[in-house]
């Protein structure tokens, strides 16, 4: 019970201090980037704190997986280095105990993880996505001006007479739009759900388009028109993309939704294959630097990880078949994880049936 607690101490300290560092380099290296949207207006100011405050479950759900993979080559590899291992080995607590007691941890792992990937944050993407679909509904109307021409989208200007109290909706409309004119009773804006992108909707109303040099201008009335006034920004679009509930994905057919819930099972599986791979990665030989397979456990982690994200696009494009999911690659990195663990193990047996040989050869030669 005692080591059992050691153990776990050590292990879920060192997670969380090293969890703590990195989401603090991710997070200011995501607020630069959101800080120079802002700047270029591709998202408003005030949306940089609650697009880094909701994305925070996003960033944590890949973050811990890495914090608890490298704790345990550090922890282990610290207590190989300094013989403790060597010393529990040789009272009977092998490796075996020790893998064991490392499967605790492994499960309250998994429970957080499952419990970022498969709600929160799915949860949070889809409180980003409401508040970037509010302020898009407020953004444009929120610089007019009525009874001046104002600029609204790229590459249009709009004039309204009025404009409601709530500064929703426009009376007595004039728009030009490229070689076209339009003029409409009122006009409101809104989001199309489906694909994110502004819409000014224009009712009762005429429109007249002609080109430079002719003399006839085409006539059109029209009850309700819309017209597109932005494209849904990068930001907003991946927040709506992972705002799609769980629940939602295992009931859909389509094969986007499919490959997200692949994606988000994979974090969650990510973690007992990447604790079966560290585990013989954290073995060093006593006296020797602890950090000496650090390294290369930290490339074999990206390698997976980076996978685990070109096959969820191969299955989005259906170069992957949708039954196969991505469990070839989970099955991969398992397959890589025993092999570490067992080659040594066997390589041992190996050289001693050798060494064995060897002995009774020479006894027979001296006999």
């Amino acid at each position: 019970m005692i080591l059992t607690r050691y153990f776990l101490r050590e292990l879920l300290i060192s997670t969380f201090v090293i969890t703590g560092i990195l989401m603090m380099i991710v997070v200011s290296a995501r607020l630069v980037v959101h800080l120079n949207k802002a700047v270029m207006g591709i998202i408003p100011p005030e949306a940089v704190f609650y697009t880094i405050v909701y994305n925070s479950p996003s960033f944590l759900q890949l973050i811990l997986p890495l914090g608890f993979y490298i704790s345990i080559l550090l922890v282990y590899g610290r207590m190989h280095s300094e013989n403790e291992m060597t010393v529990l080995y040789a009272t009977g607590f092998g490796p075996k105990e020790v893998f064991k007691i490392t499967t605790v941890p492994v499960a309250v792992m998994m429970v957080l993880i499952g419990f970022l990937s498969m709600w929160l944050a799915p949860t949070a993407a889809d409180k980003l996505d409401t508040y970037y679909q509010q302020q898009q509904q407020e953004s444009e109307f929120s610089f007019i001006t009525p009874g001046r021409f104002n600029a609204i989208g790229k590459s249009k200007v709009s004039y309204a007479e009025t404009l409601s109290t709530d500064r929703t909706e426009m009376q007595k409309v004039f728009m030009a739009d490229g070689n076209s004119l339009i003029l409409a009773d009122s006009g409101r804006q809104y989001v199309n759900p489906e694909t994110g992108s502004r819409y000014l909707e224009l009712t009762n109303g005429r429109r007249f388009s002609g080109s430079a040099g002719q003399k006839e201008l085409q006539t059109m009335a029209f009850d309700s028109y819309s017209v597109k006034i932005a494209e849904e920004s990068s930001v907003a679009k991946k927040a709506r993309k992972e705002a799609i509930s769980t629940a939602t994905l295992i009931k859909s057919d389509n094969r986007h939704h499919k490959a997200s819930l692949h994606y988000r099972i994979g974090l969650f599986l990510l973690v007992p294959i990447i604790v079966i791979m560290a585990f013989p990665l954290s073995h060093v030989a006593p006296r020797k630097g602890r950090y000496g397979k650090v390294l290369p456990a930290i490339i074999l982690y990206m390698v997976y990880y980076t996978t685990l994200i070109t096959a969820r696009k191969w299955m989005e494009q259906g170069v992957t078949p949708m039954w196969l999911g991505l469990w070839w690659l989970h099955s991969i990195f398992l397959g890589i994880g025993l092999l570490l663990m067992y080659l040594p193990v066997v390589q041992a047996k190996f050289a001693s049936r050798k060494r064995l040989k060897a002995l009774k050869l020479k006894d027979s030669v001296h006999a």
